[in-house]
C-alpha cells in the first residue's frame, strides 16, 4: 500500500510556521561552536520583544502577555495537524538558522508511538524531498528513541541513542531525540542509575543525561503542554535540557501561556473545515427517577452507600448490584479513608453520586448494538464514494477488560461474546439487499471470521508477547496504513482509555464510551480521537465532504453536548481585531448604534484612517473608545435581575375601618369545607380509573432506554447542537426500574388508591395498555397528576360533588390575625403581580386598600375606576386565602367581593371571579369546572349568608350584576 499522502502549504499549518521564523527575524548570524553543537542564537537590544509584538498583533492575540522568554507557544486544536506543523518547523529552522538537534517531548507512551510512527515514515521523507522543488534537498530526519531499559539486560548507565544523539556531527541530517515524560523523569536521566558509577563519558566530559544533552544547545520541542505544568517535577526537569528555545505545541494550555505566537481554535477549526463535525448520540433513561447512590462514609474497611434514604455497607471486592439491580459486574476495588476505587476506574469520594443504569449491560448493549449499525451504514456510504473509498473505524472505550479478554490475556469474556454476536447479525442484515458486488464481498469476508473485525489495546499490552496481542498493538499505535488496509478486515478498536488522548487516527469516524471513564477529562480532548479528517484507500486526505464524528455516550453524561459546546465556546477569547474600516466593522457598530447611518460612522471615524480606509496607528483602539458598545463583552449579570422569592417584598396598607364592614363576609367564606364525592362504592371508583386509563394509555412514559441524536455545529462564530432524528432509527430499548408490586404500592401510596383497586383496573385495560412496560417513577406520578385532572374535568358530568362546611376557629386569615383582628398591612404579592406606574390613579374609596396590584387590566378597572354608590366596601380577594376544594385535590380561589347596601336597607354579599376573556366559551375546560366548583360552595353557604357567586367578562359592568341581584 502506498503511504500517506501529505499535503503541503496548508495556510492554518504555514500561519503557524511562519510565526515561529518570524521570531528569529533580523538576527545576528548563528554563531556555531562546534560541530554536534546546534548554531547558538543571539539576539540584540529589544529585538526579540519587538519580533513578539508584531507576530502577536499579526496573529491578533495581543490579548495574552507576553513574558519574553524563551518559551514560544503555538495553540493548534486537535485534529489539525500539530504534528506535522511542528516537523515542517523543523526542517525551517534547519534551512533559515542552521539548527539540526532537537529534542521532542511527548506526555505518553501511546503518543511517544504514534510519533515515532509518523517521523519514521518514508512517505513522510519523501514528502519532504519531493513535494518542495528541492527546497530541502536531500535532508531527512534521524530519529533517536529513547527508551526504558527496565526489562533489557547489560543495561548501560547511559541510553546509547542519547549517546548517538549528543556525539553526531552530521549537519547534512535534521537529528530529533523523542522522549516521554516517565523517562525524563526516571533516575537514567539525572546520572543516578545503579549502574552509573560516572565511568562512562559523553564527548570525555559528561556522566549525567540531562548535562550531556544541555551541551548540543538543543531546540525543545513539547507536545500536549498541559500535561507538563510548571509546578510539577517534569517541568523542572525539562529546564535541565538548557533548551535555547522551548516550542510548546498542543490544543490545552489551560491560559498558561507564556509567549503565545499562534492560535488557532476549535470554533476557526470547525468553521474552515479543517475537522470533522460532532454527532452525539446520549442515551437516556425513559422511567429514571433520578435516583443516584451516593457516597457518605468510608472508614477503610467499609463503604457506606446510600440509595432512597437506605443504607448500604459495601466491602473490598463487593458488588454495586447489591445497591441497585441495574448494575452489572461493578464492585468495590480499593479505599482508605478518604477515596474509594471502584472495579472500572472510577474513585469516589465523601459525597460523590453515581447513576446505576449507566452500569446496565443493557445500557451497554444497546450503545454497541447501535454503534455497530450506524457503523455499517458509514461503510456503506463512504466505500462506495466515487474519488476513492474510505475505511470507517470505530473507537470502543470500555472499562472491563475481563469482558474482552480473560486473566491470561486470551480474547474470551462476556462482553467480546455479545459484541461479535452483533456484528455476526448486522453482517447478515446488510448482505440480505446489498447489491455492490465489492461490499458484498467486503462484508462476506467480515462474516466469514468475525473475530477478524477487532482489537484491542491496553496499557498491560506493552509487556504481553502473545502474537496476535502484538499485531493488535503494532497495528493500532504504529501502522495506521495496515489498520486502514481494505484488505484488513479490522474496524473496531476496544480500549481502557489508554488511547483518550494523544492517539489519533483519521479514520475513526465513531467513538463509544461504554462505560464512563472513572476521570474528569476535557470533552474536545476526548473526541478528538476522531476529528482529523479522513484519508482515502490512497492514503490521500479527504476533504470535499462535510464527514461527521458520531460519538456515544451514556445517561451519566446526559449533559455531554452542553459541556463540549461551554468548554470550546468559553475557550473563544480572540478579539476580533480590525485593520481597515470595512463593512463588517460598520455593521458591527450599527448593530450596537442603530440609529448610526453607515455616512455618520465614516465621518465619525475619518481622522483615524488613511485615503484606503486603513486605521492609523492605534486608530483601531480609539474607535472601540467612540464606539464602546459594539465591543462590549458579557459581564455579569445586573444588580435586581435575579432575585430571590421574597427579597424586597412589597406591603400594601389596608384603610382602617374598612374590614369592619367586611368583617362578617370574610368570615362566612373562610369556614373550611370538605369536598365530598358522590360516588357509589369502590366498583363505581374502578370503573372511573379504568375509564382514565383506556383515555389515556398513550400519554404515559416507558421504562427504557432512549437515544437522542444531536449534531454539533457552528452558528454566529459560536459551537451549537441540533437534534436530529430519524423515524426510521430504533430510539427505545425496555429497561426494568421497579418490578409490579412495588409499583402497586408506590402507586397507591402516592394516588391514595386501594392497591387491589389498581390491580383490578390495569388488568381490565390490558388489551390498551401493558402497564409492565411502564412500571417506573414517571408513570407514577403521570398517573397521580392525570387522575386528578380528569376527576376535575368529569365531575357534574360522570360523578356529582358536593360541600359541607366545617365548624372551628377560621382565624388567622390573610386579613386577620389569630385574634381576628384586622391586619395593618399585607404583601402586595398577594393581591396582584401588577401596579400601576405610568397614569397613576388612586383605588376607588370604597376598596379595602390604599394602593393598587391586579394581575388583569379587567381587575384594574374594577379597582380604580366605576364607582358604584351602593358599595360599601369591596376587595381583591389575596391568593390562596379563600381555599375551595375541587375535585382531583386541588383548591381554587375567587378575586373580589363586594358588600352592598341595598335601597331597603339589607346587606347584600357579591363574591365575584373576573375572566380577561370574552365569555365562557373562551374558557379553558378546566377553568369552567373550577367555577362550577365555587357555585356548588357558595350555594351551600347562601343559605346562611346572603351571598351571590358571578364570573365577570371582559366588558361586562359590576353594576349590571348587581342591578340583577337587586
Amino acid at each position: 500500500m502506498a503511504g500517506f499522502t501529505y499535503e503541503k502549504n496548508l495556510p492554518h499549518q504555514e500561519r503557524a510556521i511562519e510565526s515561529v521564523l518570524s521570531v528569529f527575524n533580523h538576527i545576528h548570524p548563528p554563531k556555531q561552536n562546534s560541530r554536534d553543537e546546534n548554531p547558538e542564537i543571539m539576539f540584540s537590544g529589544s529585538l526579540k520583544m519587538d519580533n513578539l509584538q508584531k507576530i502577536q498583533k499579526a496573529n491578533s492575540v495581543e490579548d495574552i502577555p507576553l513574558s519574553g522568554s524563551n518559551v514560544l507557544d503555538i495553540a493548534m486544536e486537535t485534529g489539525t495537524g500539530k504534528t506535522y506543523t511542528y516537523t515542517k518547523t523543523m526542517f525551517e529552522l534547519n534551512r533559515v538558522l542552521g539548527v539540526f538537534k532537537f529534542i521532542v517531548v511527548v506526555p505518553t507512551l501511546s503518543i511517544k508511538a504514534g510519533t515515532k510512527n509518523f517521523l519514521q515514515s518514508t512517505s513522510l521523507a519523501e514528502h519532504f524531498r519531493q513535494d518542495f522543488a528541492g527546497l530541502y534537498g536531500e535532508k531527512e530526519i534521524q530519529l533517536y528513541v529513547v527508551e526504558s531499559q527496565k526489562n533489557k539486560t547489560n543495561k548501560s548507565s547511559m541510553p546509547s541513542e542519547i549517546v548517538r544523539f549528543v556525539e553526531t556531527e552530521d549537519t547534512q541530517k535534521i537529528h530529533v531525540l523523542l522522549i516521554n515524560m516517565g523517562m525524563v523523569n526516571s533516575p537514567t536521566m539525572a546520572g543516578k542509575d545503579k549502574n552509573n558509577d560516572g565511568s562512562h563519558l559523553i564527548k570525555d566530559q559528561y556522566h549525567v543525561p540531562f548535562e550531556a544533552l544541555a551541551a548540543v544547545k538543543p531546540f525543545l520541542i513539547m507536545d500536549e503542554p498541559h500535561k507538563f505544568p510548571k509546578e510539577k517535577k517534569t517541568w523542572e526537569n525539562l529546564l535541565k535540557f538548557n533548551a535555547q528555545f522551548v516550542l510548546r505545541y498542543g490544543a490545552t494550555f489551560n491560559n498558561q501561556f507564556e509567549n503565545l505566537l499562534y492560535r488557532l481554535t476549535a470554533i476557526d477549526a470547525f468553521n474552515d473545515d479543517l475537522v470533522k463535525g460532532i454527532r452525539a448520540f446520549t442515551e437516556q433513561i425513559d422511567g429514571d427517577n433520578g435516583e443516584r447512590i451516593k457516597l457518605i462514609d468510608l472508614d477503610g474497611k467499609e463503604a457506606t452507600f446510600i440509595l432512597n434514604k437506605q443504607e448500604f455497607k459495601l466491602s473490598k471486592g463487593e458488588n454495586l448490584s447489591r445497591i441497585h439491580h441495574a448494575i452489572d459486574d461493578l464492585f468495590v476495588a480499593e479505599m482508605n479513608k478518604s477515596t474509594l476505587v471502584l472495579s472500572n476506574g472510577l474513585e469516589m469520594k465523601k459525597g460523590e453520586s453515581l447513576n446505576p443504569y449507566s452500569y446496565s449491560d443493557s445500557v451497554r448493549d444497546k450503545m454497541m448494538r447501535q454503534a455497530v449499525r450506524q457503523h455499517f451504514e458509514l461503510e456503506k456510504q463512504l466505500l462506495t464514494r466515487n474519488g476513492g473509498r474510505i475505511k470507517p473505524l470505530t473507537l470502543f472505550f470500555i472499562d472491563d477488560i475481563q469482558g474482552y479478554r480473560d486473566e491470561k490475556n486470551q480474547l474470551s469474556g462476556s462482553l467480546k461474546t455479545v459484541f461479535e454476536q452483533m456484528v455476526k447479525t448486522e453482517l447478515e442484515n446488510v448482505l440480505k439487499n446489498e447489491s455492490d458486488e465489492f461490499l458484498r464481498q467486503y462484508w462476506q469476508t467480515a462474516l466469514n471470521d468475525i473475530s477478524q473485525t477487532h482489537g484491542g489495546y491496553f496499557s498491560r499490552d506493552n509487556s504481553d508477547k502473545d502474537e496476535k496481542i502484538e499485531q493488535q498493538v503494532n497495528e493500532i499505535l504504529h501502522d495506521k496504513e495496515a489498520l486502514l488496509s481494505l484488505a484488513n478486515p479490522r474496524r473496531f478498536i476496544f480500549s481502557k482509555w489508554t488511547l483518550r488522548e494523544g492517539w489519533d487516527n483519521p479514520n475513526v469516524f465513531q467513538i463509544c464510551k461504554l462505560r464512563s471513564s472513572g476521570s474528569e477529562t476535557s470533552k474536545l480532548q476526548e473526541v478528538g480521537r476522531g476529528l482529523r479528517l479522513p484519508v482515502n484507500e490512497y492514503m490521500a486526505r479527504v476533504k470535499d465532504h462535510a464527514f461527521f464524528l458520531n460519538y456515544f455516550v451514556d445517561s451519566s453524561e446526559t449533559d455531554f453536548v452542553k459541556t463540549l459546546t461551554d468548554e470550546v465556546n468559553n475557550a473563544v477569547i480572540k478579539p476580533i481585531v480590525f485593520t481597515e474600516l470595512n463593512d463588517e466593522l460598520i455593521e458591527k457598530i450599527q448593530a450596537a448604534y442603530p440609529n448610526e447611518t453607515k455616512k455618520n460612522i465614516r465621518n465619525t471615524l475619518a481622522d483615524l484612517t488613511d485615503d484606503d480606509d486603513v486605521f492609523l496607528e492605534n486608530g483601531f483602539a480609539e474607535t472601540k473608545k467612540r464606539f464602546p458598545k459594539a465591543f462590549e463583552v458579557s459581564g455579569s449579570l445586573k444588580k435586581d435581575k435575579i432575585i430571590r422569592s421574597g427579597d424586597r417584598a412589597e406591603k400594601v396598607k389596608m384603610r382602617v375601618g374598612k374590614y369592619d364592614e367586611l368583617k362578617a363576609l370574610w368570615e362566612a367564606i373562610n369556614q373550611k369545607a370538605l369536598l365530598q364525592y358522590k360516588i357509589k362504592d369502590e366498583a363505581a371508583f374502578l370503573a372511573l380509573l379504568t375509564q382514565y386509563l383506556r383515555d389515556n394509555a398513550h400519554k404515559f412514559t416507558k421504562t427504557g432506554i432512549r437515544t437522542v441524536q444531536q449534531e454539533i455545529q457552528v452558528s454566529n462564530g459560536l459551537l451549537t447542537a441540533v437534534n436530529s432524528e430519524s423515524v426510521y432509527d430504533e430510539v427505545f430499548e425496555p429497561i426494568n426500574t421497579l418490578n409490579y408490586r412495588e409499583f402497586l404500592l408506590k402507586l397507591s401510596q402516592t394516588a391514595l388508591i386501594q392497591m387491589k383497586t389498581l390491580h383490578q383496573a390495569f388488568f381490565a385495560v390490558r388489551d390498551v395498555l401493558d402497564i409492565s412496560k411502564y412500571l417506573n417513577e414517571q408513570t407514577i406520578k403521570a398517573i397521580q397528576a392525570g387522575f386528578d385532572r380528569w376527576l376535575l374535568l368529569h365531575s357534574f358530568s360522570a360523578f356529582e360533588v358536593g360541600y359541607s362546611r366545617v365548624g372551628g376557629s377560621i382565624h388567622p386569615t390573610k386579613f386577620t390575625d389569630s385574634q381576628g383582628n384586622p391586619l395593618s398591612e399585607i404583601k402586595a404579592s398577594d393581591l396582584g403581580n401588577k401596579t400601576q406606574i405610568d397614569d397613576f390613579k388612586d383605588p376607588l374609596a370604597e376598596f379595602l386598600f390604599e394602593s393598587v396590584f391586579y394581575d388583569s387590566e379587567l381587575e384594574r378597572e374594577n379597582i380604580t375606576d366605576n364607582r358604584i354608590q351602593e358599595v360599601i366596601v369591596f376587595t381583591k380577594i389575596p391568593k390562596n386565602s379563600i381555599k375551595i376544594p375541587l375535585a382531583g385535590g386541588k383548591i381554587y380561589s375567587p378575586d373580589f367581593a363586594y358588600i352592598v347596601k341595598t335601597a331597603l336597607g339589607e346587606t347584600l354579599n357579591l363574591i365575584l371571579e373576573s375572566k380577561n376573556v370574552s365569555g365562557s366559551d373562551d374558557l379553558r375546560q378546566e377553568e369552567q369546572q373550577r367555577i362550577k366548583h365555587a357555585e356548588r360552595l357558595f350555594a351551600e353557604i347562601n343559605r346562611d349568608v346572603n351571598v351571590k357567586f358571578q364570573t365577570q367578562f371582559e366588558g361586562e359592568q359590576i353594576v349590571e350584576f348587581l342591578r340583577a341581584m337587586m
